[in-house]
């Protein structure tokens, strides 16, 4: 029989093969893994059509707009979120430097809180000032947020709890002030994850993730996370198209898959952080024990209102005396906490801090040593054990 001149040879075939499995069954509990750079169209018809309207649609027309595994982890972070439509960025910085970009241009002036993320705060200098972007700051528990507001502030940019010791602000009053002025309001909101915080609503436009955090939980992605209202969405939207910011369909999917144990994570996380949290204030070396579900915590009746639960995070302040070799000294005798600058994933995790650099408006000049905790989810009473290894270590030094 005579071949068909149209009948591509082996090495054609094998370019072609399997790209469309037929299988009779039901579906996989999880949404596939879904890679993909170009997208192919049936006609010259259906790809003007898809790009005439994927500007104000979510399509799969090219990779570095998300594919259907992105498009997955976008609908469940905004269902978390209660947000209109999200979107995901390589980072959790990216994800606020592209937050200041679509909103911001040259002339404003945001307003942030001085409890930001500290490479957050860094952005104003490397970024927003060069491009001629006022930035200043307000107290973290936004007590002078109204008296620093400027004729052209389009922008409050608030953390709640705050870095490092969870200081507690009104997010109701502070979107109330930021839109009686016609500004936008927009929370880091990686502390609460959507789970124990939801900034959007207590009136927020904008709530940032780092998806790194408690949404990935096993310390192994880097990605974040923008979730917005719906009058908030074009600009973010549009921005986010002309950069072509995307992640890895393999990141999103573990993600997604993190997502699935965050509520019963985050209760351990919890509770093991609240049992060493207690234990803490009983050490005689340390002023402060920072954690927003102890009464003694300033922002604690503001936490019982608006937060659904606390996280794996506390900080201590060592009494006055005890100088940044004794902090070390802790540290180093730690066995069971890793030093790491992250937290989030399964681990406890150490780091030491500095306050100064990390604050502008409150005054940490005469205060003691912080260090932060993160506690994962080993036995509690392993955690403590250590702690108090590591604390005698110190008193010997």
């Amino acid at each position: 029989m005579k071949k068909d001149s149209r009948t591509p040879h082996i090495q054609t075939r094998l370019l072609r093969m399997g790209k469309h499995p037929a299988y009779d069954g039901g579906s996989p509990v999880n949404p596939a893994v879904v890679r993909a750079s170009t997208v192919l169209f049936d006609n010259v018809a259906h790809q003007r059509d898809m790009r005439a309207r994927r500007g104000g649609e979510r399509l799969f027309t090219y990779g570095a707009r998300g594919t259907p595994t992105n498009f997955a982890l976008e609908d469940a972070i905004s269902e978390l979120e209660g947000a209109y439509r999200s979107k995901l960025f390589p980072t959790g910085l990216a994800a606020i430097a592209m937050t200041l970009l679509a909103y911001l241009k040259p002339g404003d002036h945001v307003l942030m809180s001085d409890s930001v993320y500290e490479p957050a705060r860094k952005l104003s200098e490397t970024f927003l000032a060069p491009y001629q972007i006022e930035c200043s700051f307000f107290a973290a528990d936004g007590s002078d947020a109204a008296a620093k507001l400027r004729p052209n502030t389009r922008m409050i940019y608030a953390e709640c709890p705050g870095s490092l010791v969870y200081e507690m602000c009104d997010m109701p009053a502070l979107a109330a002030l930021a839109h009686k002025h016609g500004a936008l309001l927009a929370c880091d909101n990686t502390w609460g994850s959507g789970v124990q915080y939801r900034p959007l609503a207590l009136g927020a436009d904008i709530s940032v993730m780092a998806a790194t955090k408690y949404l990935s939980g096993h310390s192994d992605v880097m990605m974040g996370s923008v979730a917005t209202t719906e009058a908030a969405w074009p600009a973010l939207s549009r921005y986010c198209d002309a950069f072509g910011m995307t992640v890895s369909p393999d990141d999103a999917y573990l993600v997604l898959r993190g997502m699935r144990s965050i509520a019963p994570r985050l209760a351990m996380h919890e509770s093991h952080a609240l049992q060493v949290a207690r234990h803490l204030q009983s050490i005689p070396e340390i002023q402060t024990v920072f954690c927003p579900a102890l009464e003694q915590h300033p922002g604690h009746e503001i936490w019982k209102r608006d937060c659904e639960g606390t996280n794996g995070l506390i900080s201590f302040e060592l009494k006055a005396g005890h100088d940044q070799a004794a902090a070390d000294r802790f540290i180093d005798g730690l066995a069971l906490f890793g030093l790491g600058a992250s937290w989030g994933g399964y681990e406890s995790l150490v780091t030491p801090t500095d306050m100064r650099n990390a604050r502008s408006v409150a005054d940490w000049s005469g205060r003691g040593i912080v260090v932060r905790l993160h506690i994962g989810l080993e036995d509690p009473r392993d955690l403590i054990a250590d702690l108090d290894a590591a604390f005698d270590a110190m008193r010997r030094g």
